[in-house]
């Protein structure tokens, strides 16, 4: 057992020019501690890096520099045992047409060198829903029937770190809900580290103890998902007018919009200003209130907000 599950120091990778593309520098100089047992978000736009870290964790893409230690298993000093305690769900469908899932596993299984005796080929079936499909070929599987293979595949050698690239790219609500079930399972029962990298932030910030926002090659912000959450401040006070009224005046800083159904959005930024302030405001031009509600801002913001400020470019001084 070890405190870290991953343990990432320095890591850079350039890729190489081509005849179509100049020299690419992916990662630069990431730094990142994950703890064991924990739920972890790995979120970034297209192109941060994200893709590349996760080849680089699973060994199928060689670092520039820096160490990479899996579960106390340093790459280039234990590539075997290090290469064994992680899992990788990968985003694309690639699977053999022509195998069944029941010898898809016991195939995998094998290459990873697990005793027949030791499989869990059905076990794994029957916690993605597809024992009923174990001897249907791999081509006659429906889309979400083939991403939850790709989950059992995954865990074909007991890993105890599971990567999730994407898991839930394209799939309907039942098989998303049936997936985070089996991945809860396995966090609060076994003990496994699970990895996650999704678009879906409201996801994100249902499943992540913490999460870690990489852009351009570089990690630009890790903390618990409630905390970057509450590092936005803004905040949206939803009221609905007894009836037909003009905008009263508004305190500074304070903006409004028009909701569907006549509702109407006072956001604000509630590290300076309270939500009373606000409401006396909209009482003192005279608006009757039938309704009001608040909003507080979510990863998304938070997303969107970190990411721009990578991307701006550094004045000279």
């Amino acid at each position: 057992m070890t405190d870290a599950a991953i343990e990432i120091t320095g890591l850079r990778k350039t890729y190489a020019p081509s005849a179509k593309s100049p020299a690419k520098l992916a990662l630069d100089g990431v730094d990142l501690t994950i703890p064991a047992g924990s739920i972890f978000g790995l979120l970034g736009p297209n192109g941060a890096g994200k893709s590349t870290m996760i080849n680089i964790m699973a060994g199928l893409v060689l670092k520039s520099e820096g160490s990479v230690k899996i579960w106390g298993f340093d790459q280039d000093v234990n590539p075997r045992q290090s290469r064994a305690a992680i899992g990788v769900m990968p985003q694309e469908l690639v699977l053999d047409p022509f195998f069944t899932p029941r010898g898809a596993l016991d195939v995998q299984a094998g290459l990873w060198g697990v005793p027949k005796s030791q499989r869990r080929t059905m076990e794994l079936l029957e916690m993605v829903g597809l024992a009923d499909k174990a001897d249907a070929y791999a081509r006659s599987l429906s889309g979400g029937m083939r991403r939850r293979l790709l989950l059992a595949k995954a865990l074909v050698h007991s890993p105890r770190v599971l990567v999730l690239d994407e898991p839930t790219a394209g799939v309907d609500i039942e098989l998303r809900n049936m997936l985070w079930r089996n991945v809860r399972k396995l966090n609060e029962q076994e003990g496994t580290t699970i990895i996650l990298t999704t678009h879906y932030l409201e996801e994100a910030q249902e499943m992540c103890d913490e999460i870690a926002i990489i852009d351009q090659g570089r990690v630009i912000t890790r903390d618990t998902t409630a905390n970057l959450v509450g590092r936005v401040g803004a905040k949206t006070l939803v009221v609905t007018p007894g009836g037909p009224t003009a905008i009263p005046p508004l305190p500074e800083g304070v903006s409004v919009s028009e909701r569907p159904g006549g509702a109407l959005a006072f956001s604000y930024d509630a590290r300076g200003m309270g939500a009373g302030t606000v409401l006396d405001a909209i009482r003192a031009g005279g608006m009757t209130l039938i309704d009001v509600k608040t909003e507080e801002a979510d990863l998304e913001d938070v997303f969107l907000q970190l990411t721009s400020k990578a991307k701006e470019p550094v004045s000279a001084a």
